[in-house]
């Protein structure tokens, strides 16, 4: 018997088995309203959301509240990281995207890290912080879309900030990182208040106080309340605020704070630093148009894949059969292939070809280049100059790093001169392709819709001076070499590509999904499977959440590691359940995948259906995490 008709066997042996995969019951019931939705990263971050919809405030007021509270508890983020919002405005009809992603400082050049012995820029510390965005993104989205004041909206984050019991998930990441956290006296000072005892960080329940902090978020409401008190409109104000953030005493001491402890970041960075309104990318998959940020995020890697998958009858396959996963598994890693090469931040030269990625006709190429029965372990970038009418200025680059021929095939992934010495610990690997963020779903009765992906700052955070902010690590998601990627090589005031990516959906002209995940590398795989989930397989949103996806390796990582040898991809990779049938296990061996398996392999993910037939709002809330929802 062949190869291929052993294959073919073990696909109709895991067929039945793969769809019995899928249970319809939940560990976390859905989450139902009439009048508002708000789900977020944390339960006290969700209560700070309802409380300011019982106040009266619409979906932004309550996102922003959330991303308020979120940051000040440490959610894998805070106050000087980054914030990427799409918006859903029932008064235009549209959707728009913010991007309030800081940018590189001053004197952050390739040569720079090079000088230093990096291959990429640090993980970790004050050389890895780009420009705070957080502040001035929450500062523009409530005085452009929402009602209320910044000191209502940031109350509950300030009683958080004056003491707060902290959870364990927290706390436990504190002791566990307090090495790094040493070496900055301001972060030793927050983190750990036990200096000396056995267990140096907070215990878990202890009243985590953050003064410094806190003196920051007063006099940001401050400024607003002496601009009202001169007569200031209220978006007036909320920009006074902002102003003080960026130009005033608070900028003054974090860069003070920042540049005494080796960082880049200047005045100047922090004064020229604004968000900017984007038009959203999106793509039509079976009447469903599907909007996600520029670029300058990993966003649209997930509308490439539906473009890809667009062309296969995924629902016959079944869901997580062999051929599902496998056609999964390939699509995912073209579209990332794509992302490692030609996303970076559109407003520097090369422009990148996102017509091409994201026609329909490319994608189509795509499809039919795909092999049906092995992993394809030498998937490359593929070339979208042609379907926007211009020539591939990257050709000779990319014949050099993604070779095809047959005597290449157990070649590795990655060039030969960066194969050397790849031992390196899986669990840090997984950290890292997992490394994530918080994601914000909140929805209103008016149509008001926002999902917002917030990150950067995570503990280990170096804290800038006293004013309790973590300074982003975001650097890190640049390249120092054109040749790995030509639209993202690190240049001051540029916006490195994150794997940051907000989602939001739309069916016949209605809100359908707002959807977001936190998890590095891996967020736009889930949020694909889950979008998947609902659409070809008919799961309720608060099923999709919890279905078991797959993960690939097959990609560059965009977070941790100074080396190439610890960032390059791993062909063949493929998390599962661990619920998954052994006829599943050994078709996908079969086939070339080097399996891993996890209890749960959903990702937090958060979303909001939107159920027009009965007019009331679905909230789903995954299982894995610590993500909640309030709903009313």
């Amino acid at each position: 018997m062949n190869h291929s008709k052993q294959i073919f066997i073990l696909f109709m042996l895991a067929l039945f088995n793969g769809n019995l995969l899928f249970s319809q019951r939940t560990q976390k019931p859905p989450l139902h309203g009439k009048n508002w939705m708000a789900i977020t990263g944390k339960p006290l971050a969700a209560t700070a959301g309802a409380k300011l919809f019982q106040e009266g405030g619409n979906a932004v007021d309550a996102a922003c509240a959330m991303l308020a509270s979120t940051c000040t508890m440490w959610d894998v983020l805070s106050w000087g990281g980054e914030t990427q919002v799409l918006l859903y405005n029932p008064k235009t009809k549209k959707v728009i995207s913010l991007n309030a992603m800081g940018v590189a400082p001053t004197g952050a050049t390739a040569e720079f890290f090079k000088s230093k012995g990096y291959a990429f820029p640090p993980e970790y510390g004050p050389l890895a912080a780009t420009t705070p965005g957080t502040p001035g993104g929450l500062c523009h989205l409530l005085a452009e879309y929402g009602t209320k004041s910044l000191q209502e909206v940031l109350a509950p984050a300030m009683e958080l900030a004056a003491g707060y019991p902290i959870e364990a998930q927290t706390a436990n990441s504190i002791e566990r990182q307090k090495g790094l956290i040493k070496q900055w006296p301001y972060s030793k000072s927050v983190f750990l208040p036990h200096l000396g005892e056995k267990r140096e960080a907070p215990e878990t329940g202890e009243i985590f106080v953050q003064q410094d902090l806190l003196n920051t978020l007063n006099k940001m409401v401050e400024a607003e309340q002496q601009a009202l008190m001169k007569g200031a409109s209220r978006k007036a104000a909320i920009q006074a605020a902002c102003n003080r953030f960026y130009r005033g005493d608070i900028a003054e001491e974090f860069v003070r704070g920042c540049r005494e402890q080796g960082g880049l970041i200047t005045k100047d960075d922090l004064a020229r630093w604004k968000p900017i309104e984007e038009e959203p990318l999106h793509v039509s998959y079976k009447g469903i148009d599907v909007y996600k940020m520029q670029p300058w995020t990993q966003g649209p890697s997930m509308l490439q894949a539906l473009n890809i998958l667009e062309n296969f009858d995924l629902k016959s396959m079944g869901y997580n059969s062999v051929p599902y996963i496998h056609t999964l598994y390939q699509a995912m890693s073209m579209a990332f292939a794509d992302r490692d090469f030609y996303y970076g931040d559109p407003y520097f030269s090369p422009q990148e070809p996102m017509k091409g990625l994201l026609s329909k006709e490319y994608a189509k190429q795509r499809a039919t280049s795909m092999n049906r029965n092995q992993n394809d372990s030498l998937i490359g970038p593929g070339d979208p100059y042609p379907f926007e009418g211009k020539q591939n200025p990257y050709t000779h680059w990319l014949k050099s790093r993604y070779p095809t021929s047959e005597k290449e095939e157990k070649r590795n992934f990655a060039p030969a001169h960066d194969t050397a010495g790849i031992a390196f610990e899986e669990s840090t690997y997984s950290e890292r392709l997992w490394m994530g963020t918080t994601s914000i779903e909140a929805a209103d009765k008016e149509g008001w819709v926002v999902s917002i992906t917030p990150s950067g700052g995570w503990i280990p955070a170096c804290i800038a001076g006293r004013t309790g902010v973590g300074m982003s690590q975001r650097m890190q998601s640049f390249v120092l070499d054109s040749s790995l990627n030509p639209f993202n090589v690190v240049a001051p005031g540029k916006r490195p590509r994150v794997t940051l990516t907000p989602s939001l959906a739309m069916r016949d002209g209605k809100p359908y999904l707002a959807f977001a995940v936190q998890g590095g590398d891996t967020q736009d795989q889930n949020l694909l499977q889950f979008f998947l989930n609902m659409v070809e397989f008919g799961m309720t949103v608060q099923q999709a959440t919890e279905a078991a996806n797959i993960n690939t390796n097959q990609l560059w990582l965009s977070l941790g590691g100074n080396k190439i040898t610890e960032r390059q991809p791993r062909p063949g990779n493929l998390l599962l359940s661990d619920k998954t049938p052994s006829s599943v296990r050994e078709a996908l061996k079969s086939m070339g995948y080097k399996l891993s398996f996890e209890d749960r392999t959903s990702g937090p993910i958060n979303a909001i259906y939107f159920d027009w037939k009965h007019g009331s709002l679905w909230g789903g809330s995954s299982n894995h995490g610590e993500d909640y929802g309030i709903g009313w």
